[in-house]
Order: structure tokens, then C-alpha cells, then sequence
């Protein structure tokens, strides 16, 4: 599978009684149709993925299914604690439609979590995945980095595409670009503010927040960027990078779901215990789209 492209990790739309909405994410998948996404990203950190019940994470991999074209890819977060939980998800959500299992490093004993452990579960789960097993690494909310000697065992897995890397790291996706290029394996950006640099690098697609706000522009990027346009994609990436820090480590996905509803998309609340920003983090909020001439 060519993971080559811009993959939006889609927020979980609730109600005001904070049930999931899908009605509303139907509205959003029909308004990102006409964006050229590769493909789509379901229960990522940006999902409030573990806020979801287990028959809501199956439901919402179904509603996207049915709305997103066959050449799209379906990627579903199915990463849980233990081995035997993340087998048992990972084939339940290929029965429901996804492409491609995304499966973030367990972490609560992140102590036990050596390169040992983890190669041992990611091995075990792609040995019984029936797709396509992609390796998330986010170290911002799991504080674990699946470390680099990890990633490189894992790449000659033949059941394993690549790794999504939200950490930001430069160096270190460049060494596993470098030191996995014997292998079918592909590295994609986990966010919008250094996809220009990893790139550069060699990497092969970004799944990033900021596309649920500003995904023709990503897209955008993505082809000056394969084009050979440097110029042109580092100006368009000056300009994101300040909107992807707030909808990311600012306001995280509170401020991601209200920059949304400016574009004309459906954000809404958050599951509790996440709060809605408050009057002046809207406006400072605001005032980042403003000033980099998004709004």
C-alpha cells in the first residue's frame, strides 16, 4: 500500500450530550471528498480515542467506510495496552472496514517498555493482524518514544508499512528513513509543522491535525513538496506552522474542534473531562489564523 499523501486524523463529533455524533461526521467526510487526502485517519489521538466505548470506535470506523471512496485508505486506531486487546481490536476493525491498523505503543508500564517488549507486541500483532500494521509513536501523550533500534527490527516485518512519528524529531526520522531504506517500509510526519522538513528527509506522507482545518493547503504542500518547488512549499509551510501549534500543544483538540467550525466544518464540544477554551483562548486562537492570513 503507498501511503504517499496527506492522511487528516478526524475528530470524534459529539453532541451537546456529548454522544458521537454521526450524522454530524458524515457532514465532515462529505466536505473533505473534495480534498485530495490519500486517505483518512480514524480514532487517532486526535479522535478521543480513549474516551470512545469499544462498540463506539467499531461504529465510527463503519460511518467512514461507507462514506470514503474505495481508493481512499481507511487507517483506525486499534492500540491497546496489552497484546491479546490490541489483536482482538485490530481484526475487528478490519471486519469493519479499515485498510490499515494504527497502533500506538502501550504505555501505562512504559518502565517495562524496552525495545525488547515492544518489538515482542508489535511482532505478535502483525503476525495476526489481516492488514496492514502501521506503528504510531507519540511520545507527547504516551511519553514513550518507540525507540529507533525498535523501529528498524520492525521495519523488515512484512506485515508492517511504517510509522507514524509525532515526535517531532528531526534527526531521528531522517536515521529512519536512512537506516530502513532496505525495507517496504514508509515514514509518515505526525504533524503539519515540520512535514516540509521530514520531506526533505525522505518521508512519504504526514498525518497531521491541522488537516481537519486547512487540508487543501496540506495537500497543497504535499505537491510543491514532490514537485520540487522548495520555495513556494517553504513559504506555504512558514505559514502553518504557528495554526499547528495552537490546534496541537496549545489548545490542543478543544482548539482544534473550534478553528473547524471557522472553516465551515462540524467541531463542537469534547468528551469531559476536556474543557472548551475560554473566551480569550478563542480570541488568541483566532488571532493565530488571522495573522497568518487563514482567516
Amino acid at each position: 500500500l503507498d501511503l504517499r499523501g496527506i492522511f487528516p486524523p478526524l475528530t470524534t463529533p459529539f453532541s451537546p450530550t456529548q454522544e458521537v455524533d454521526y450524522a454530524r461526521l458524515e457532514g465532515n467526510l462529505h466536505r473533505y471528498a473534495s480534498i485530495p487526502f490519500r486517505g483518512l485517519v480514524v480514532l487517532g489521538s486526535n479522535g478521543e480515542y480513549p474516551y470512545l466505548a469499544p462498540h463506539e470506535r467499531l461504529q465510527m470506523v463503519s460511518c467512514v467506510r461507507r462514506a470514503l471512496p474505495r481508493d481512499r485508505l481507511l487507517l483506525a486506531g486499534s492500540g491497546c495496552e496489552s497484546t491479546q486487546a490490541t489483536i482482538e481490536l485490530t481484526v475487528s476493525m478490519a471486519e469493519a472496514g479499515a485498510d490499515v491498523a494504527l497502533v500506538v505503543t502501550p504505555c501505562y508500564y512504559r518502565g517495562a517498555m524496552t525495545s525488547t517488549a515492544l518489538v515482542q507486541h508489535y511482532t505478535e500483532v502483525a503476525d495476526a493482524s489481516p492488514i496492514p500494521v502501521v506503528l504510531y509513536s507519540v511520545p507527547a501523550n504516551t511519553g514513550l518514544d518507540l525507540p529507533l533500534e525498535a523501529v528498524v527490527a520492525l521495519a523488515q516485518h512484512p506485515n508492517i508499512l511504517g510509522i507514524k512519528d509525532s515526535g517531532g524529531d528531526i534527526t531521528r526520522m531522517g536515521l529512519m528513513v536512512h537506516k530502513t531504506r532496505q525495507e517496504d517500509f514508509q515514514v509518515l510526519a505526525g504533524s503539519a509543522g515540520f512535514l516540509l522538513a521530514s520531506y526533505a528527509l525522505g518521508a512519504s506522507g504526514g498525518v497531521c491535525a491541522l488537516a481537519n482545518v486547512l487540508g487543501a493547503p496540506l495537500c497543497q504542500l504535499d505537491h510543491l513538496c514532490r514537485e520540487g518547488r522548495w520555495q513556494e512549499a517553504r513559504d506555504l509551510q512558514h505559514r502553518l506552522i504557528e495554526p499547528n501549534v495552537a490546534v496541537t500543544r496549545r489548545f490542543g483538540i478543544p482548539g482544534l474542534k473550534k478553528a473547524m467550525e471557522w472553516f465551515g466544518y462540524y467541531g463542537g464540544p469534547c468528551r469531559a473531562p476536556l474543557a472548551p477554551l475560554s473566551p480569550p483562548q478563542v480570541e488568541e486562537l483566532r488571532g493565530t489564523f488571522s495573522t497568518n492570513s487563514w482567516l
